[in-house]
């Protein structure tokens, strides 16, 4: 298994935790969570961008305004507007929250996989500008590709607020966020050295970013596993987005935020590894709109929990390659019947 980053080597991820901090006030956590998770985004890209950009000035070339140029390296291209070097302008300005909005929504048209996907709520009235513009000078006098050129520096920071975040809405939090240490033991119990990787419920990707990381431990490629997955929540769909693409994780996450027992993104999956943390106690789960549902090919699971529907309401694992599938609960929920599944399950 990787490494565990220890606590002694998380100054910078807590340096940016208490940066973003301030911009609080009275705002509920799961309402700065997204502003937060998209400012750490933008610099950590403009950052990547600007190396790049000053390599290739340097070069002499002219290729410095060339998508092609990043896109080859795996860097996301970043207009002239989108800059942080213009935002850091804009810091204490009333405009400070229009000019972000802009950037996100520059850096989306040009970077089609972040279609849709970036936040662009930074000019609301309740965010307080002033605060907005104190965080802007904080991340501008950080310089993220200081502390490493893989990137894995930006994603540890996610992360670490990820778990922040967590922390400060309580139970809440297992919607996008499971518990880093409980996903890195499914992980190597189920070992995905290779093939289709789906989490049926994906929250902010963890069960993926784990998945890339056992392979990359054990020497081999990242894109040795392809990455499948959904969610309901429209906010975690988009942190899950942000999550993968920050670490070159390329995932097929559906066109959208969907329900996966009304909606399934991929009825025709078979998954070589199944692996998720659902919400196993959903009273109102649609029994009574799923009756004829083809997925109960073992049985109708009862309508008062939701606990029997994902052994099989997920595309199962394939028998063919030997899948796998491991998923967490608070409870021994699977009994011998869930065993007729060949589900391993974990439960904590």
């Amino acid at each position: 298994m990787a490494k565990e980053t220890s606590t002694a080597e998380i100054g910078f991820e807590k340096q940016i935790w208490d940066a973003a901090c301030v911009l609080r006030g009275n705002m509920d956590a799961s309402e700065y969570k997204t502003v937060v998770l998209g400012l750490i985004f933008l610099k950590y890209i403009s950052d990547r961008f600007e190396e790049k950009h000053w390599a290739l000035l340097e070069e002499g070339e002219g290729f410095e305004e060339d998508v092609d140029e990043y896109a080859s390296e795996g860097i996301f291209f970043v207009p002239a507007n989108a800059r942080w070097s213009v935002i850091a302008k804009a810091a204490h300005t009333q405009s400070i929250g229009i000019a972000i909005d802009d950037a996100m929504r520059s850096i989306e048209k040009e970077n089609p996989r972040l279609k849709d996907i970036l936040p662009k709520n930074f000019a609301r009235p309740e965010l307080d500008k002033r605060r907005l513009g104190d965080v802007v000078d904080l991340f501008t006098n950080i310089q993220m590709i200081e502390h490493g050129s893989e990137k894995d520096i930006l994603g540890r920071t996610y992360e670490y607020c990820l778990s922040k975040f967590a922390e400060q809405e309580g139970k809440l939090a297992g919607e996008f966020y499971t518990p880093s240490c409980v996903v890195r033991t499914l992980v190597a119990v189920l070992q995905p050295y290779h093939g289709r990787v789906y989490d049926p419920c994906c929250g902010s990707g963890g069960m993926f970013v784990q998945s890339a990381k056992f392979v990359e431990s054990h020497a081999g490629n990242i894109n040795d596993i392809s990455v499948y997955g959904q969610d309901s929540n429209p906010t975690t769909w988009k942190m899950a987005q942000m999550n993968l693409a920050i670490r070159g994780i390329d995932a097929d996450l559906g066109r959208f935020n969907a329900d996966t027992f009304f909606n399934d993104c991929h009825p025709t999956l078979r998954a070589n590894f199944v692996m998720a943390n659902p919400p196993f106690n959903l009273s109102n789960w649609g029994a009574d709109k799923l009756g004829d549902d083809p997925r109960w090919q073992y049985g109708m699971p009862p309508a008062g929990g939701s606990a029997w529907c994902w052994p099989t309401a997920p595309s199962p694992p394939s028998p063919a390659a030997r899948g796998r599938s491991g998923k967490i609960s608070s409870r021994p929920t699977y009994t011998s019947k869930a065993q007729k599944l060949g589900i391993q399950s974990m439960t904590n």
